[in-house]
């Protein structure tokens, strides 16, 4: 049955009564929380003194007056000074004779939170046997009964020395409690080795940064609960922490496939190593992204580069066509002429590697939007098939993979597309097999691979293949096939590895997986537009997805609209005719109160000033756009 607090309050006073001493509760401030009846008997308090919420100062200021104390000249003096030796909260024993001769030991106790508990006990009987004790004892010498005397008050002492510890151990319990569960909310494993690198203390982390291991890991040793695979990658470190040395270095586990941050921290007490830290973080995410970032600036670098040499290597090309075609006008014989041919069809090959070239190192940026793996597989198929030949069967399989994931379908279809028409050249005039899979890898990658039955990869291609201009086609490859997948990878935040395998090759692409939010829920929109053509475009967008949609053109006419019960989302155009921009429309509503998610587009280029504010406030669409990227913006700037 549950209880109600004034029935608690009720039980806990009639506790506090049986209580034979007296007992006082004061909180930080000195406020009286709680006592106990026989506090009131024993300083003959008025009620007004015993009531929770009566000042410390008002009890000290009743007794004092009478006579408590005893004759005190200056009262206010000598009750300040009593209030200044509380709110001091140091812990202490005393014992005092009262004006009525009673005796009583007073024992303080500070409080965590700010306050005390003071026990007041009567005694008088213990006095008055002590005295008589050294009436009596005629036989016992001075030194026996002061040594009895200074006994008793020790033991006295003691005992509210004990009380003390037992309150700093509780404050020890809670201090323990409170950074455990610091500890167990951190995304980090945190751990303590002892010298032997068996663990003394983890917190229950290790299971979530590197899954497939324990999370109850006390006594065992490091090498048993990671494996011996990511011992043998971190041991050197842990040996270099016993020896004094700290260090920070990162790693990938085999087991998840996850890359691990870790630090080791020496543990140095009294200039002797007992052991060492352990804080260790899972940063896959954070590596595709630097991954991706690199990949960008090495694009950019090869565009610096190569932008100047391919702007004069286009007009040579341009100036050998033009020659070439004049020669051809002069009548020369017809070896000539076949000679002239084919220094054109060179020069235009020229061409076509500098236009692959100009896509390998100029700008290409991503656009990640809900992709269906195995729709995406099985336009591979109908693609590819027509160039692969009679003899040549491509197959497409998937494990999972029934929910979309955000991808560059663009990018990534045209790396699986030269994958599969390199494997069509490997296998030649041979009949074979190509195969196309694609599943999850422990929630972290999605692994696709291209698995041909040709010949395989030689070993100079093992090392070299995903260089640029690297192929073993002789004059008939370009050598940029193999880096453009990689590229294009290595822009996504991913992998490529090449391998052979029992039956020919297999080129292995892993990308970041990431599942595609969900969609938007439909509601009322307003759509902010001056142009009525994309107006138009973006409102069938909106009720293609069930919203329902009220238009404006103008700043002002969207203020008012916006006052509509049921308005759900604002989505407008950075620039709008009239005064007033799609930006200060945004400021405006939030200033009006509207929390609605709001929505920017614009064909402002990204260096834009008015295109640079924006984005540091709200969502932004860089015009043009379709209907799939729309969407996937939406569901991917939403709040909610």
């Amino acid at each position: 049955m549950i209880q109600s607090k004034a029935s608690i309050a009720r039980y806990t006073q009639a506790g506090l009564n049986l209580i034979q001493q007296a007992l006082s509760i004061y909180d930080a401030d000195l406020k009286l929380v709680v006592c106990n009846a026989r506090f009131q008997e024993m300083f003959s308090l008025p009620e007004w003194l015993v009531t929770p919420g009566a000042t410390f100062i008002d009890t000290i200021r009743y007794l004092t007056e009478r006579l408590e104390y005893g004759e005190v000249d200056d009262v206010e003096s000598f009750v300040q000074e009593r209030v200044d030796v509380a709110l001091a909260f140091e812990p202490h024993y005393i014992e005092r004779v009262r004006s009525n001769g009673q005796v009583v030991s007073i024992e303080g106790a500070p409080l965590p939170q700010g306050g005390w508990v003071t026990v007041y006990t009567d005694i008088t009987p213990i006095k008055r046997q002590e005295a008589l004790l050294r009436a009596r004892s005629e036989t016992l010498s001075d030194q026996v009964l002061s040594h009895s005397e200074q006994l008793g008050t020790t033991n006295r002492e003691l005992a509210a020395t004990i009380g003390a510890l037992e309150q700093a151990k509780r404050e020890l319990t809670e201090i323990e409690a409170r950074t455990r569960l610091t500890t167990e909310m951190m995304p980090a494993h945190i751990a303590h080795l002892d010298p032997d690198g068996l663990y003394t203390y983890s917190n229950r982390r290790l299971s979530s940064v590197m899954p497939g291991r324990p999370n109850n890991i006390l006594g065992l040793h490091m090498r048993v609960a990671l494996g011996e695979a990511a011992y043998a990658k971190t041991g050197p470190y842990l040996e270099r922490a016993l020896a004094g040395e700290a260090s920070v270095f990162e790693f990938t586990d085999e087991v998840s496939t996850r890359r691990i941050r870790v630090a080791f921290t020496p543990d140095i007490r009294e200039n002797e190593i007992t052991g060492v830290y352990i804080l260790s973080m899972d940063i896959t995410q954070e590596t595709q992204a630097r991954a991706a970032l690199s990949q960008t600036h090495k694009k950019e670098l090869a565009a610096q580069m190569t932008s100047g040499l391919a702007h004069d290597f286009a007009n040579l090309l341009t100036i050998i066509l033009g020659m070439q075609a004049q020669l051809a006008r002069m009548g020369l014989p017809d070896d000539a002429k076949e000679l002239i041919t084919a220094t054109q069809g060179a020069a235009r090959r020229g061409g076509v590697l500098l236009d692959n070239i100009g896509k390998m190192s100029g700008p290409r940026p991503m656009h990640p939007a809900p992709c269906d793996v195995p729709n995406l597989l099985r336009e591979i198929v109908v693609l590819a098939t027509p160039s692969l030949g009679q003899d040549v069967h491509l197959t497409t399989s998937h494990v999972g993979l029934l929910e979309p994931l955000m991808l560059d379908a663009g990018s990534l279809q045209d790396s699986l597309l030269n994958l599969v028409l390199n494997a069509r050249d490997a296998i030649g005039a041979n009949s074979g097999r190509i195969e196309l899979t694609a599943r999850a890898e422990q929630d972290t990658w999605l692994e696709i691979q291209v698995a041909d039955s040709g010949s395989g990869f030689s070993k100079e291609a093992l090392i070299n293949g995903l260089s640029p201009f690297f192929t073993t086609k002789g004059g008939e490859g370009s050598g940029l096939g193999l880096s453009m997948v990689y590229d294009l990878t290595k822009l996504a935040g991913g992998q490529v590895a090449l391998e052979n395998t029992d039956g020919g090759a297999r080129v292995t692409i892993k990308l970041p997986l990431r599942a595609a939010p969900k969609t938007v829920s439909a509601t009322m929109v307003l759509l902010v537009e001056d142009s009525p053509e994309i107006r138009l475009s973006v409102r069938d967008m909106l009720i293609s997805e069930g919203h329902v949609v009220i238009e404006a053109e103008t700043v002002q006419e969207a203020l008012q609209l916006a006052q509509l019960s049921g308005v759900g989302m604002v989505i407008s155009d950075i620039s709008l005719r009239g005064e007033g921009t799609g930006l200060e429309l945004m400021d405006k509503l939030g200033a009006l109160g509207l929390t609605v998610p709001r929505y920017l587009m614009t064909s402002r280029p990204p260096n834009d000033p008015l295109h640079n504010i924006a984005i540091t406030r709200y969502p932004v669409l860089q015009k043009p756009f379709d209907r799939k990227q729309f969407t996937a913006f939406l569901a991917a700037k939403d709040p909610s």
